[in-house]
């Protein structure tokens, strides 16, 4: 948001001195509700910000890139693979998909087929992985070893590239006067073996065997050829032996230098490989990457290069290597990174503008990234970011040149960046028009109609706006400013309901933000404190009003306006907001109880319980890692050490911190972790009856309401799969009698078993009733009733989570039984459009199919691999629809 709540006297004051509104009083009672009415706080939201220009790779149809990517994995040589994988990766960045970037990437990794990329990707995901150190620790305390991307013995895997064969001689020229030769270091003579020292180099072969005088000399003189008489002792004996033993490094150099300048190229090449070996630092690597350049030492050079990219992102803070990298010529590049250029500076990148994207830096690596594009996709990726990064810096001629050559390669989204910077220069009807054309030439998308709302007002702005979130519910902008648009109007339950919209199924800090600014125009504060504390769970150090407070700031100034909580208090809150579903003001309130002495191991985990659910797992992860950090006793540090490898995927290390946990002491949390890893480490179905007894025991022992509700709900769960309904229905029972809403989902699926379906719906809508966020109750409840009941059960549940893909496949799978095929399709797109889920391609794939449509089924096929290649329905439909191609 741009100047919300910020009077003309205060947007140029010191952040220190920043005072959004004549409320935030730090002094409670100051504030009288009459002194200030809300619709003066409700008419300074006046304006919302600018949708952001992401600096992503974004195809008009990812879906048709990433299927030609996979078709061109198929039958590319193996050195182009790694590169194919990182568009792959590039296309997964701008649909937001983390975790299928971090696949691409691995398979970057593992199909690398040079070391220097092998160096990149390794370096990448190790920097992907940054802050996980702890996950390595402790796999570690359980035996295995996690030293996925450690340093590479470059010297081992980087082929010599020496078409001589060491020791070759040559044809001797008769008048030779002696087998032996002495070159004399100033006083001092080494004697030498002729032909050994002709068989170093062709020059000198001619020298010694040639038609030269020094081939009738017994003595040379090679004191200004800057070799030292310890140098040329090395010299003599790596032409005797093909060895180079220990010396100096001073030494070392002058060889090299030596060896080069003669081309003794099998003797440069232990040289450069010696002086790898000698790399031990970041300091080392700056020092000798000059030498490696300038001497052609492709070894040395991608060793000093690994140093760096290990160091990543802390060595960008180093202007020595931030030159180095930024400033390399093409044939420097070559040196140090062989045909992995582009690879390299698509690192170096994104990690330059996550730190600073203003940066002169920044600008350098993007221009080398632009400088090694081969082919349109990478030209497309590297004119774009380029050119977002112009457009932050305000150099708009710049940025729309950058633009424009992105448009013409192919990358359609680049218009959004022309646009506004014609909007900028007083061109807006050549921005609406840009936008106009590209919406009326392209199967329109979300973002096409986002951006052309900038441009209009009235009736058609808000109608593109409706159009964006209808193509693109993700989108936050159009939620944002529609509700803004609200709040002006004093409409503020409509403003409240459009925020919460999105909040519903994506928990976005900027709508936060503007709730939050909401709540305090209303002089609602103790809901705003609610919102500025989940902020802060969510991200500690975020800031407001465009980056110029600190939340924590906000914070301390609200509560001065909200009554205290005692324990109890806070504790009675905890149990209302989580049996009604309110995760948001669930996690408030834990990070007001964090405040207090209360045990903040167990609060952490709580909260990362939230933060799962709530789908925010890097978060969930940090809080994790907090309750760690503030166990109280041994026991539980473990059992949170558990759940972090658990978490993680290590099933099997988790379940053995449980156990060593339980033999320090019986807790409820020991036996809980040692079911849940139990139960996903181990295939046999027999494990019910001992995942059973480890619920049993937890219940045993002492523990909060809101954990036994859980323990009993996977009870429930457990008896059910095992055929046992009725003691699953005691189990769901007894956890609704203690306010675990959930369990009236289990207790619906009990009465549908027992074919009572009635029951079940009734059931469910309780659950609806009282959960604050309930799409998944309406997708449950969509089960136990008939098909029109179902279609608006699904149909809500499109409207308060668009990214559940059931319902989308549901409604589409009813209207190919009704032989609406083009309509089947098209709902199924509808989805596509805006997330890329493995079920939807794979179900589109199969109705493709089913009309004949053999190119539209091999391309939803090759996309869903993309997705996930060894999904083994999707490779027996590819395999069957290839098979069809003429």
């Amino acid at each position: 948001m741009r100047n919300i709540f910020l009077s003309e006297s205060c947007k140029q004051t010191p952040l220190h001195a920043l005072n959004p509104q004549s409320w935030l009083q730090v002094e409670r009672g100051k504030l009288s509700k009459s002194s200030s009415q809300p619709s003066s706080s409700i008419g300074a939201l006046t304006k919302v910000s600018e949708p952001p220009i992401f600096p992503s790779f974004k195809p008009i149809d990812y879906v048709e890139i990433l299927a030609q990517i996979h078709e061109e994995l198929e039958s590319c040589p193996a050195f182009e693979r790694s590169s194919l994988y990182l568009m792959q990766f590039q296309v997964f960045r701008g649909l937001g998909e983390v975790k299928l970037m971090r696949r691409s990437l691995r398979s970057a990794f593992l199909k690398a087929v040079t070391i220097h990329e092998k160096v990149i990707f390794g370096a990448w995901l190790k920097y992907e992985k940054q802050g996980e150190e702890l996950i390595s620790d402790l796999l570690a305390s359980c035996g295995k070893c996690n030293q996925e991307f450690g340093p590479l013995d470059i010297a081992s895997e980087l082929p010599t590239d020496i078409y001589l064969s060491f020791g070759e001689t040559f044809e001797q020229n008769k008048n030779i006067i002696s087998d032996r030769v002495s070159f004399r270091i100033g006083e001092n003579k080494i004697d030498c073996d002729r032909q050994k020292i002709a068989g170093l180099s062709a020059p000198f072969n001619a020298m010694l065997n040639g038609d030269f005088t020094e081939s009738l000399r017994e003595e040379i003189d090679l004191s200004r050829n800057g070799i030292s008489l310890p140098g040329m002792m090395a010299v003599r004996e790596f032409s005797e032996t093909g060895k180079l033993n220990e010396i100096p490094p001073d030494t070392l150099l002058e060889v090299l230098i030596f060896a080069n300048k003669f081309c003794c190229e099998m003797l440069k090449d232990a040289c450069d490989r010696k002086l790898s070996s000698l790399i031990s630092s970041r300091q080392d690597a700056i020092d000798l990457m000059a030498c490696a350049l300038e001497e052609y030492c492709p070894v040395t050079a991608a060793s000093c290069l690994q140093v760096f990219l290990h160091e990543l992102p802390e060595c960008l803070n180093d202007d020595r290597v931030v030159k180095i990298l930024s400033e390399p010529s093409k044939h420097q590049r070559l040196i140090m990174i062989g045909s992995a250029s582009f690879s390299l500076y698509c690192l170096l990148s994104e990690i330059a503008m996550a730190r600073d994207p203003h940066s002169d830096f920044t600008v350098c690596f993007l221009e080398r990234l632009l400088d090694s594009a081969s082919n349109s996709r990478q030209k497309q990726l590297a004119f774009h970011q380029l050119g977002c990064v112009k457009f932050m810096r305000k150099e708009y001629d710049e940025a729309e040149r950058l633009f424009d050559a992105a448009c013409s390669a192919g990358h359609v989204y680049s218009i959004a960046g022309l646009a506004r910077i014609r909007f900028i220069k007083g061109q807006k009807l050549w921005s609406y028009e840009k936008l106009s054309s590209v919406i009326s030439s392209y199967s329109p998308l979300g973002w096409m109609y986002q951006e052309r709302s900038l441009y209009c007002d009235g009736d058609m702005k808000w109608h593109d706006l409706e159009r964006a979130t209808e193509l693109d519910p993700t989108l936050n902008y159009p939620y944002m400013c529609r509700a803004a648009s609200m709040m002006r109007k004093q409409n503020v339950q409509a403003a409240l309901e459009e925020v919460n919209r999105v909040l519903g199924f994506k928990l976005a800090l900027v709508c936060l933000e503007l709730r939050f600014c909401f709540y305090l125009a209303l002089e609602d504060y103790q809901k705003a404190l609610c919102d500025v504390q989940a902020i802060l769970t969510l991200s500690p150090d975020y800031r407001m009003f465009d980056g110029r407070v600190p939340a924590t700031q906000l914070r301390t100034l609200v509560r001065e306006h909200v009554d205290g909580w005692t324990t109890a208090d806070c504790w009675m809150e905890l149990y209302d907001r989580w049996s009604s579903v309110d995760d948001i003001g669930s996690l408030s309130v834990i990070y007001q109880m964090l405040e207090t002495d209360a045990a903040k191991g167990v609060l952490y985990f709580r909260q990362s319980l939230l933060l799962l659910r709530l789908n925010c797992p890097e978060a969930a992860m940090r809080s994790l890692q907090l309750a760690r950090q503030h166990a109280a006793s041994q026991y539980e540090r473990l059992v949170y050490e558990g759940w972090i490898l658990y978490d993680t995927g290590h099933c099997e290390e988790g379940l053995w911190k449980a156990e060593e946990s339980i033999r320090l002491k019986r807790s409820f949390e020991a036996f809980f972790l040692k079911a849940y890893a139990l139960a996903d480490s181990s295939p046999d179905p027999s494990c019910s009856s001992t995942v059973v007894s480890l619920l049993e025991d937890a219940l045993k022992c002492p523990s909060d309401r809101l954990r036994k509700g859980q323990a009993l709900n996977n009870l429930g769960s457990v008896y059910v799969d095992c055929g046992k309904l009725e003691e699953a229905a005691d189990c769901y029972i007894s956890a609704l009698k203690i306010r675990h809403t959930r369990a009236h989902q289990g207790l619906a699926r009990v009465h549908f078993l027992k074919n009572d379906r009635n029951a079940a719906y009734e059931e469910m809508t309780k659950l609806i009733e009282k959960a604050r966020n309930n799409a998944s109750a309406y997708e449950k409840r969509s089960e136990y009733c008939e098909r029109e009941l179902t279609k608006a059960d699904l149909e809500m549940v499109t409207q308060l989570d668009p990214l559940r893909v059931y319902p989308y496949r549901y409604r589409a799978a009813v209207l190919m039984d009704s032989h609406k095929e083009k309509e089947a399709i098209a709902e199924l797109s509808r989805a596509i459009a805006f997330k890329a889920d493995l079920h939807l391609l794979h179900l589109r794939a199969a109705f493709h199919e089913h009309i004949g449509d053999v190119s539209g089924a091999l391309r939803d096929c090759r996309a869903a691999l993309s997705v996930d290649p060894n999904h083994q329905e999707m490779l027996e439909l590819h395999s069957r629809v290839n098979s069809q191609e003429p």
